[in-house]
């Protein structure tokens, strides 16, 4: 338990003490993907969605939750963020939609949080605005990708 840096000697939550960490700039990606109907993606594509432009819609989602980050997760600290983008392909093969966000800050604590609340964001609202749809719909992978900065430095998910 000692290794665990939210927990205190008596196994209490805490927010982790960065203010000896010197600010760095750190980046983390994260991604997850939305699988539904070869028909539901074609919908999306088309901009034939009932409730509107779903990657745009999503898109902005991911974003505004990434700044919003601490008020949703116990502990997280609230960050300055420099960037943060959401990106959303489409993919046939699964079929469905990918979504990848990026996160990035100069601070004393990283980002990973930022990025994996921006695609998990993004897949709700994809789901929630074709939903009608397409109730059957699967939000999956969510996961960091790779994340860089602070005292642990790089790091990279396998592929």
């Amino acid at each position: 338990m000692s290794s665990l840096t939210h927990l205190g000697a008596s196994g209490e939550a805490n927010m982790v003490d960065v203010s000896e960490k010197p600010a760095t700039t750190r980046v983390a990606v994260a991604e997850g993907r939305v699988v539904m109907q070869a028909e539901t993606l074609a919908l999306v594509r088309r901009g034939d969605a009932r409730k509107g432009d779903v990657l745009g819609t999503a898109r902005i989602a991911g974003i505004m939750a990434a700044k919003r980050t601490h008020e949703l997760i116990p502990l997280c600290h609230p960050l300055m963020l420099a960037k943060v983008t959401v990106e959303i392909e489409p993919d046939e093969a699964l079929p469905g939609l990918r979504v990848r966000a990026l996160a990035k800050v100069t601070g004393q604590t990283g980002v990973e949080m930022e990025a994996l609340t921006a695609v998990s964001v993004a897949c709700l609202t994809i789901y929630d605005m074709v939903k009608a749809a397409d109730r059957g719909m699967r939000i999956e992978g969510i996961r960091l990708v790779e994340k860089s900065g602070g005292k642990s430095g790089e790091w990279r998910a396998d592929p």
